[in-house]
């Protein structure tokens, strides 16, 4: 509310975050699309995309807004971009490192990995693995994989050992579900493709063609902003948003006809 009433003052659109940025989004999109009869819950359960809004990914979800609206100080900015240089680039040194059999005894495999290992694996490969820790790694074949700025045993490494440790964790769960992420990833991407496509606000439903009564009225009563929100209001489905997709670009092509003739 405070970040929307300084915009407002400034003349700027009103910030309403999206269901892939924070719980707050995933709120206030039920609560304007859905209405409640009852008292609302946050559960976890309601976000789609809950795999984006995870407690460790925080910072890199909220910090950049928070920035361009002038919460964050210059101190706390350097430090988050630290942080955010240091995730990347020990995600990357992961993928760079390399485990032969021949560099690891069978005793120590067993211990680490649960098995002996057949062929080379990367370390990002072997973190995947259940029950395999990134301190696990670490100690593999003399400690040799150690990164000195991670390391909370130097002083004057690169990142405080708090920051050392929120890297630590970033990168092993990104590790560990980076499957599952990846596919959540792709279906943000695809859910944006008509998320912000805005609904006029004088559309008339009952123009729609082959929209039900039952979708017309509750279209009608809660007069969604865009598509996205329509999608996500209860009895309103994919073909009535297909629907309304087909009625804007119609729409669309007629008023671009019209200025074409204009001009």
């Amino acid at each position: 509310a405070g970040i929307n009433a300084a915009l407002q003052c400034r003349g700027e659109s009103p910030w309403v975050p999206a269901r892939d940025q924070a719980y707050l989004g995933v709120l206030a999109d039920d609560l304007v699309t859905k209405g409640v009869t009852e008292p609302y819950r946050m559960f976890t359960s309601r976000a789609e995309f809950r795999l984006q809004l995870r407690e460790d990914n925080a910072d890199l979800r909220l910090t950049e807004t928070a920035r361009r609206f002038g919460l964050i100080d210059d101190e706390r900015w350097r430090a988050f971009e630290a942080k955010r240089e240091a995730v990347a680039q020990e995600a990357a040194r992961l993928r760079s490192l390399w485990v032969h059999p021949r560099n690891l005894s069978t005793e120590e495999a067993v211990r680490v990995l649960g098995k002996p290992i057949e062929h080379e694996h990367s370390l990002a490969d072997l973190l995947r693995r259940p029950g395999v820790g990134y301190q696990d790694l670490m100690g593999l074949d003399g400690g040799r994989f150690q990164n000195p700025s991670l390391s909370a045993d130097l002083a004057g490494g690169g990142v405080s050992h708090e920051t050392a440790l929120a890297v630590v964790e970033q990168v092993e769960i990104a590790a560990k579900y980076a499957g599952y992420i990846d596919r959540q990833r792709d279906e943000v991407g695809r859910a944006a493709h008509y998320e912000n496509m805005a609904l006029p606000a004088d559309l008339d439903y009952g123009q729609v063609s082959a929209l039900s009564m039952e979708v017309r009225q509750k279209l009608q009563k809660h007069k969604p902003q865009t598509l996205g929100q329509a999608s996500r209001i209860s009895g309103v489905t994919p073909a009535a948003i297909s629907l309304l997709l087909i009625h804007l670009r119609r729409a669309r092509g007629r008023t671009s006809d019209k200025a074409g003739a204009t001009a």
